[in-house]
């Protein structure tokens, strides 16, 4: 594989891997809110987060180490799991890094989950809303693609969708606060 090969295949995962995060925000928001369309069990929606989660995880591996052995850039192993100790665009790929460690903690006590028990689960599952921005800063900063429109396009619709559905939630707190108050 070619140093181009790495190189577009690193800004491809990438690319994927934030619209495929955004998407899985929104199935996680529709399962604890109960927003999934009518005709879709809650189940088949919670199922559907898990799944394209694990895929993402897949996907981020090949981000991370197609980006790693590229050798226009350095990197390194290290800055993939420690945040800003890339010698390489610092704050972009430390925002990433932070990402990956934020959501590996997600991952670790999902599938930790029956013995962590669901309100140690659920405090650690809420670093996705914490995840999620980091990886889309680092979408923002780490490339010059925003220039290209159907990146730009991806990168913009990743965060209207995911900024509807945190707004939906938020939305959602509240009226059932004011409901209960």
């Amino acid at each position: 594989m070619g140093t181009a090969d790495l190189w577009f295949l690193s800004r491809a995962s990438g690319l994927v891997l934030l619209a495929l995060f955004s998407i899985v925000v929104v199935l996680g928001v529709a399962t604890r809110t109960g927003s999934a369309p009518a005709r879709w069990p809650r189940f088949a929606v919670a199922e559907l987060h898990r799944t394209l989660s694990l895929f993402a995880v897949s996907l981020l591996v090949l981000h991370v180490v197609t980006a790693i052995l590229d050798p226009f850039v350095t990197i390194g192993w290290a800055a993939a799991v420690l945040p800003f100790v890339s010698p390489y665009r610092t704050l972009a790929i430390g925002l990433g890094a932070l990402a990956v460690d934020l959501a590996g903690a997600v991952l670790v006590t999902s599938l930790a989950r029956r013995r962590l028990g669901q309100r140690a689960w659920r405090a650690v599952h809420w670093l996705a809303y914490l995840a999620w921005p980091a990886a889309f800063l680092h979408a923002l900063t780490a490339g010059s693609d925003l220039g290209i429109w159907w990146v730009a396009l991806t990168v913009t619709g990743s965060a209207a969708v995911v900024a509807m559905a945190v707004l939906a939630r938020l939305i959602g707190q509240a009226r059932l606060r004011a409901g209960t108050s």
